[in-house]
């Protein structure tokens, strides 16, 4: 009896390393896939200079009016039929968000809205304009006290582009980390 099972032990050595050779290769080759993934992925063509430049100007101009509580302005960067969604307040459309900022700039407590630097990409939407993402803080202050931030939140708003007119027609903020107690 010994004989047979002495007899059967080189097959299963050599299964054995067979299932190791087939594991190696499967990560050798894996791991290629994902290089060639990731090597795809860095060779998209860069945005135009001149379309970052817009959008990196729009997006100013909204939040420059947002901080100096100019609802005009915002009323006319902000398309009618503005879609923005919020991860903690729903989905809102143009009048909903015209109110919203009519209210907030009556209050005492004023809130800044800042890019943080390096974090704005802005990708071309053929025949429509452009998608612009990022990072954005706000800080709020109370009457007679100082500046502090109070939340941190990624974005992405989509720019549609008619006839040299640029609108915001959907905006996206999510991911919020709140700093401050209300």
């Amino acid at each position: 009896m010994s004989c047979f099972w002495h007899k059967l032990r080189p097959y299963a050595r050599m299964k054995k390393n067979s299932f190791y050779d087939l594991k190696i290769t499967f990560l050798v080759l894996f791991g290629f896939m994902s290089f060639s993934t990731m090597a795809q992925v860095n060779k998209l063509p860069p945005v135009s200079k001149e379309l970052y430049k817009k959008v990196a100007h729009l997006d100013s101009v909204m939040f420059d009016a947002f901080n100096e509580r100019n609802l005009k302005t915002l009323k006319e960067i902000f398309s009618q039929d503005i879609e923005f969604y919020h991860d903690q307040g729903g989905l809102t459309h143009y009048k909903q968000n015209m109110d919203s900022f009519e209210e907030a700039f009556k209050s005492d407590r004023k809130v800044r809205r800042e890019l943080v630097a390096g974090s704005m990409e802005v990708s071309p939407i053929r025949g429509y304009g452009a998608v612009e993402t990022g990072i954005h803080r706000f800080y709020a202050t109370k009457k007679g006290g100082q500046e502090e931030l109070s939340s941190e939140a990624k974005f992405m708003t989509l720019w549609q582009n008619i006839n040299g007119k640029w609108k915001a027609t959907r905006i996206v903020s999510f991911a919020h980390q709140e700093y401050l107690e209300e």
